[in-house]
């Protein structure tokens, strides 16, 4: 009984002074993408162990934790990216991250700036390396960029198809942020939207996207569900394109 205890603590076991900590550097230097992972981290809890439960029960997420593709491999080939159709996946990816001057290598560096609380198995390190690794191409699947309002929706996005505390303390101290500088957008709206897309959509985590990447993308998504964000587009055409919204949220970091 007390073992069995003492496992469920330490799976749910959260450090709020870290958290607290990061949070407030974070909010001194919103591009130290660092933090970013530190808050996950230290807010982690049980959140892999639960995705972790939900792959073992289909054969799809038993392959996968099985066989453990590396997907950055396949993202940091930029030359075989290029060479795919365009309004494929990959070429979006390869669009995406060379407009934005990024990598999946820029990701990795970030989060080595936040290592596991405490030792983990080697199925719960492939989960968290690729929820990770992964995130760009959340972005071009959902069609999300990588402004302020972009990543507060993929955020939203995010932690309804993978549940995660620190996302969602991120998202909190995001929408305050907002609310008080851009009173303007209805941020809980565009939070709504993402929300709702990441209910609709195929979880992420269950597609082997290395086999998927020269796929055409309008083809993915209405195949996975996945809806366009016409909410943020109204935004970003609004706000964004005629340069009166500021950044005022962590990005990630380039290449």
């Amino acid at each position: 009984m007390l073992a069995s205890a003492y496992q469920w603590f330490q799976r749910n076991r959260i450090y709020p002074v870290k958290a607290g900590l990061a949070v407030s550097r974070l909010l001194r230097d919103p591009d130290d993408t660092g933090q970013v992972f530190k808050v996950l981290e230290a807010l982690r809890g049980d959140s892999l162990g639960r995705a972790h439960r939900r792959l073992l029960a289909c054969e799809q997420g038993e392959k996968l934790l099985s066989d453990k593709p590396a997907i950055v491999r396949a993202l940091n080939d930029r030359e075989s990216l290029l060479g795919m159709p365009e309004g494929s996946i990959g070429r979006a990816y390869y669009d995406f991250v060379h407009a934005e001057g990024l990598s999946a290598d820029g990701l990795i560096a970030s989060s080595e700036e936040a290592p596991f609380v405490e030792n983990v198995d080697v199925d719960m390190r492939w989960l968290g390396d690729r929820l990770r690794d992964i995130h760009d191409l959340q972005h071009v699947m959902t069609g999300y960029g990588r402004d302020p309002v972009g990543e507060l929706s993929l955020l939203s996005f995010m932690t309804t198809q993978t549940p995660g505390r620190g996302i969602d303390f991120i998202i909190f101290m995001g929408r305050q942020k907002f609310k008080k500088d851009h009173p303007e957008i209805d941020i809980n709206a565009l939070i709504h939207e993402g929300r709702q897309i990441g209910q609709q959509a195929d979880w992420m985590l269950l597609t082997q996207w290395e086999n998927r990447l020269h796929e055409p993308i309008a083809d993915v998504r209405e195949e996975l569900g996945f809806s366009l964000p016409q909410k943020y587009y109204a935004v970003k055409r609004d706000f964004l394109e005629a340069g009166s919204l500021e950044t005022s949220l962590p990005s990630h970091q380039a290449a």
